[in-house]
């Protein structure tokens, strides 16, 4: 039984070479909790820390988690996108800070769109 993905991807010569140059981490969603700890908080909260916005509030984006971990389906590629264009678009627009807003006009990847379902106002 093989272990490599059944892709075209990794078919041919050139997959062949990129097979040999690759190693394929399968990387599911990380948990909101675990136990007592918040592993998607804290990484939540370490991306934050890395931010180099003048205006932006510490803080502000582990409050969100429960609506990040949601909206990126725990995944961290999705994460750091949303986190990533919400900055860009901070800086372009002058404001230096993200909001909830602002995540929430960031398109993400297919899977995390398809995942997230807004919960609807009352």
């Amino acid at each position: 039984m093989s272990c490599r993905p059944q892709t075209q991807l990794l078919s041919g010569t050139r997959g062949a070479q990129l097979a040999g140059r690759a190693t394929l981490v399968d990387c599911g969603p990380l948990p909101a909790r675990h136990g007592t700890r918040h592993p998607f908080r804290d990484a939540i909260t370490d991306i934050e820390n890395n931010l180099d916005l003048h205006r932006h509030k510490p803080g502000t984006l582990p409050r969100h988690a429960p609506y990040l971990h949601q909206r990126t389906a725990g995944r961290i590629g999705s994460l750091t996108r949303l986190i990533r264009q919400a900055a860009i678009t901070a800086i372009h627009d002058g404001t230096e800070r993200i909001t909830k807003t602002a995540l929430d006009a960031v398109r993400l990847d297919h899977l995390a769109e398809t995942h997230h379902h807004p919960r609807r106002g009352r």
